[in-house]
């Protein structure tokens, strides 16, 4: 096993779970939000376990995607508007349940977690689908289009899982606002998404036969 891998995987893993931490804590002046505990429960224990399978069967995979850095420029201002978005939500989230601004049924939170873990699900079935799944929008050497699975279904059913992961996230801690904040990650994933196929297209052979036989980039009969 590769110890320096695992140690850059468990510092990254480590760092992430203080960050959130912080964001959700401080706003909220207390430890003692029982929501907030729920989100990194299901946050971060998938993670970790997920974490470890990919070393034990997949490390290069894991190791593209800790050393992901991106260099294409519009790429860098869609990474930078969900870095403000993901602030903005989670310390609004915090503000909301310390001064109470609006409180959503105590079930809604339990029914997020269930899609956000069912959204998980769907994500970890992305990662085996496509071995070639990066952080960043590229085109790596011997790639090759996928089109089986979900990927014969929608072109990018990664970003599919990722809008169900994180608008469930605002209504697992029961903010309604932060939940608004979250909406504004459609719009941003739909500008990453448009540069990404400009370049596949461009790089990756097979890309543009592919884009006619699966119409639709996330929802199947709608786009």
């Amino acid at each position: 096993m590769d110890t320096k891998l695992m140690g850059q995987a468990l510092v990254k893993f480590l760092m992430g779970l203080l960050i959130m931490g912080i964001l959700l804590f401080l706003p909220a002046g207390t430890f003692a939000w029982r929501e907030a505990w729920l989100l990194l429960g299901i946050l971060f224990i998938p993670m970790f376990i997920a974490g470890l399978i990919m070393m034990r069967k997949s490390p290069e995979l894991l190791r593209s995607r800790l050393n992901a850095k991106e260099e294409e420029g519009e790429q860098k201002t869609v990474i930078a508007l969900s870095a403000f978005m993901f602030l903005a939500a989670f310390i609004t989230a915090g503000l909301n349940f310390r001064f109470g601004w609006v409180i959503l049924p105590g079930w809604v939170p339990y029914a997020a977690a269930a899609v956000f873990l069912l959204a998980y699900i769907l994500f970890a079935e992305v990662l085996r689908e496509n071995t070639w799944l990066s952080r960043t929008v590229e085109v790596q050497e011997g790639q090759k289009v996928v089109d089986t699975g979900l990927y014969g279904i929608v072109r990018h059913p990664m970003y599919m899982a990722t809008v169900f992961l994180f608008l469930s996230m605002p209504l697992v801690l029961g903010s309604a606002i932060s939940f608004a904040v979250m909406l504004l990650y459609i719009p941003i994933i739909a500008k990453r998404i448009r540069n990404e196929e400009q370049v596949l297209e461009e790089g990756l052979a097979g890309y543009r036969e592919y884009k006619k036989r699966v119409r639709y980039r996330m929802i199947p009969f709608v786009w």
